[in-house]
């Protein structure tokens, strides 16, 4: 009986036991990946947000002049999926730490080749890829979970940034995608279906040959017809070339066209391109 009794306590013990390590409870800093599309691919960053909770935190849970993961649990991460510029610093493309110092007035952002620091004890400053000093700022709100975000984004520029509390700060990041895109229209150029429409939109916004956006903006409609927002953009391109008569004709046009498509905010469009140039 006895042995049966401690069989019993036995397994009634590895039970509860067992119980307990399947326990699954929400994280107290809960882990967030983001994922920005930049140039032509994308910025992914794996981090872990802590709350606020009452406490004080720059300056004192998270002290000022030191090496801080940027987030709790794990390490940091960013990946770029093509080569970026920081700091005046090419970086190829792949995964990285992202570390900071915090200060009192300015931070240091950290791009380093570790991919598991957790406490300042294990970084290693011989596996920087590039440092960057930037202000912090004051913000009159209060943050309550650290975030990690990318703001002023541009076909070749954004600002990764941090906030927390009510503090915040951010660095800028550049690619150079311009020749690639370059090499890429004129090789599609040689081919049996050009991208004339895409290939003007990129001359037309990005300070290219404005009269061969045009030409391209032509040969588009010919191809498509119904194409009420090819016509906009030539009305655009005919605008930045001077040409205003001719844009307020082709706006006109447009604004027939997006009338048939039912799409009033192309109506609404070519309306203000309209006003712009009276």
């Amino acid at each position: 009986m006895k042995k049966l009794v401690s069989f019993v306590l036995i397994l009634a013990s590895f039970y509860f036991h067992s119980s307990a390590q399947d326990l699954k409870i929400p994280p107290p800093s809960p882990p967030q990946e983001i994922k920005q599309t930049f140039g032509l691919s994308s910025i992914e960053v794996s981090y872990s947000r802590p709350g606020v909770k009452g406490r004080k935190i720059f300056g004192d849970l998270v002290p000022f002049g030191k090496v801080w993961r940027t987030g709790a649990n794990n390490a940091t991460t960013i990946r770029f999926g093509d080569e970026v510029t920081i700091g005046g610093k090419k970086i190829p493309a792949g995964q990285y730490g992202l570390l900071t110092i915090p200060g009192a007035g300015e931070w240091t952002f950290i791009i380093t080749h570790q991919l598991d620091v957790t406490n300042s004890s294990a970084y290693k400053e011989d596996q920087d890829v590039v440092r960057v000093t930037a202000k912090s700022e004051t913000v009159p709100i209060s943050v309550e979970n650290f975030t990690i975000f990318f703001d002023h984004i541009t076909n070749t520029s954004c600002e990764l940034g941090v906030i927390w509390d009510h503090t915040a700060a951010g660095i800028p990041i550049t690619t150079d995608i311009d020749s690639k895109i370059m090499a890429d229209i004129n090789t599609a150029m040689s081919g049996d279906k050009k991208p004339y429409f895409q290939s003007a939109m990129y001359y037309l916004d990005n300070g290219k040959d404005l009269n061969k956006a045009l030409d391209w903006f032509n040969k588009a409609s010919m191809e498509n017809p119904d194409a009420y927002y090819i016509v906009y953009h030539k009305a655009r391109c005919q605008a930045k070339l001077g040409k205003k008569q001719d844009a307020i004709a082709t706006a006109q046009e447009g604004i027939l066209s997006a009338k048939k498509a039912n799409n009033n905010d192309y109506v609404a469009l070519n309306e203000k391109l309209i006003a712009s140039l009276k």
